[in-house]
């Protein structure tokens, strides 16, 4: 039984026309910003590999996240993971949380990408509306089982992703090391290694990637459900198996140069068909609940906490979503990840001095183990490839696997935390850290897990506080909102275009310090 909100048949006022424009306005707007974050880590492995170039791998990924999005549940879910229960507020103390969610989260998405910082879209808008709720109604509003397990999950996920990407990349590397593309290797081991990533993937495609789509839905339940989810998988990583083995020695050398590239493309598709399919609601339920809410009080008829949307508005909101992976600030976001997990010695970050203390101390006890990582290259265009593709297909198949098992387990989960997860812990097995810039590597690795819980903090209590001003000043606390909001990224534009450059001019004096042997002096 959805929960509903009683509303009586009044006039529209001011601050309920000024919540609807808000509504729309940020809708689109939060759905860019989600696209500038949370969609850039789906090209984080195959643009790192340089198996495609940045803009081709967005492009990519855009149409499978607007594909996804179309296809995504049109019943979306306005309470969104049952954090709160809106049966207890007013119209207003409801349009009030729902606004105070977007002017936050704009603004915080915002400046995470303008640093270089991958956030979960998702952690952010549950503690948000935690917030929020709990600012207007106190801890009685608040599902704090829901909540603990939302963070519960997101913890498990990040332990068992980066235990399960070790132990695969060690696998990996041991049978194939630095020779993806050799005959005799691939003939070998190419077969159960690509069998089973493709394996992965589709599982993953078939339990969190097009679940809504009737056919797949029908598949999902006569198959999987019917014989588990082992028995599907076994099966699957056969018959890849065996097709690999067929392909390679039927084109030889040419399949074996295309194998883990092609596998590479094909888990970015699909991780972005899951992401435009299920994150989508992190950036559309809440003007969608307040829409629906400002409809039903006009109508003065019951409100559901379940909105039904057409599918037009689904693919238009995944376009937005992949436009938003085309911005400055997204490729920030990628660059900065894929530097904190390369092989190659020198990287483009930054991280406080805090961290990098704290790195220098933990990377005592290192050792001297030689790096399993193959020598780092570049492209025929002078770029670095930060990983080799087979640690890329790595990446993709054990964050899409991990993603589709917490899915089928109904524990929420976060594409960002999952996939920086595998990204650092498959450097890890690769011995990452024994060669060039190793601090830093480490030092930001450090700061983007800090910075994780620091945002959920900073989610919680700024909602809090900017609830209670919408709530209190109605109309002009929704200016005062935006003006606050637009300054701030104002002022974030600025201090990340800075640091920016001055990562830049420190990465160049690392790699070249000759040249810079002189200025020191003077």
């Amino acid at each position: 039984m959805p929960i509903v909100i009683l509303a009586q048949a009044e006039p529209l006022t001011t601050f309920l026309i000024g919540a609807g424009i808000l509504a729309v306005g940020m809708l689109l707007w939060d759905t860019i910003e989600v696209g500038r974050n949370d969609a850039a880590n789906l090209v984080n492995a195959v643009f790192g590999a340089r198996v495609l170039t940045r803009r081709t791998a967005v492009i990519i990924a855009g149409l499978g996240v607007i594909l996804g999005a179309a296809a995504s549940s049109p019943v979306m879910e306005t309470a969104r993971k049952g954090i709160f229960d809106p049966g207890q507020l007013t119209l207003e103390a409801a349009l009030s949380v729902y606004i105070a969610v977007y002017i936050v989260d704009t603004v915080l998405l915002y400046g995470y990408s303008a640093f270089g910082m991958p956030v979960s879209t998702t952690a952010c808008l549950v503690f948000e509306l935690l917030g929020a709720s709990f600012a207007l109604r106190g801890f009685g509003i608040v599902h704090w089982n829901k909540a603990g397990l939302v963070v519960a999950a997101i913890v498990i996920s990040i332990v068992t992703t980066g235990v399960v990407a070790f132990m695969m990349q060690r696998a990996v590397r041991g049978a194939i090391r630095d020779r993806a593309q050799s005959m005799a290797t691939l003939l070998a081991h190419g077969g159960w290694v690509g069998g089973g990533m493709l394996a992965g993937l589709t599982y993953f495609m078939l339990v969190k990637g097009m679940k809504n789509v009737p056919l797949v839905k029908q598949l999902n339940q006569e198959v999987v459900q019917s014989y588990g989810a082992l028995v599907v998988v076994l099966a699957l990583w056969c018959l890849y198996a065996v097709g690999i083995h067929i392909l390679l020695v039927s084109f030889g050398r040419r399949a074996a140069r295309r194998l883990f590239p092609a596998v590479a493309i094909v888990a970015t598709l699909a991780m972005a068909i899951a992401f435009g399919q299920n994150d989508l609601a992190n950036c559309a339920s809440p003007g969608l609940s307040a829409l629906h809410l400002i409809k039903h009080r006009a109508e003065g008829v019951a409100m559901a906490t379940e909105v039904e949307i057409p599918r037009w508005m689904l693919a238009g909101c995944g376009l937005l979503l992949a436009l938003g992976m085309l911005t400055r600030n997204a490729q920030r976001v990628t660059n900065a990840e894929v530097n904190t997990g390369s092989m190659a010695h020198n990287v483009r970050l930054w991280a406080p001095l805090w961290c990098i203390g704290l790195a220098r101390r933990l990377l005592r006890w290192r050792g001297r183990a030689p790096v399993l990582a193959p020598p780092p290259t570049t492209t025929p265009s002078g770029e670095t490839r930060h990983y080799d593709v087979l640690r890329a297909c790595v990446i993709l198949s054990v964050s899409a696997c991990v993603i589709a098992t917490a899915s089928g387990l109904g524990l929420p989960v976060s594409t960002t935390y999952v996939a920086f997860a595998a990204v650092v812990a498959t450097g890890m097995a690769d011995r990452i850290l024994q060669r060039g810039d190793a601090e830093l590597k480490l030092a930001r690795t450090i700061w983007v897990v800090f910075s994780w819980f620091a945002a959920a903090v900073i989610a919680a209590v700024c909602a809090g506080l900017m609830c209670r001003l919408l709530f209190h000043a109605g109309a002009v606390g929704m200016v005062v909102g935006v003006a606050a909001n637009l300054m701030l990224r104002r002022v974030l534009k600025k201090r990340g275009d800075a640091q920016e450059q001055r990562v830049r001019e420190e990465a160049s004096e690392r790699q070249y310090p000759e040249l810079y042997a002189g200025e020191d002096e003077d």
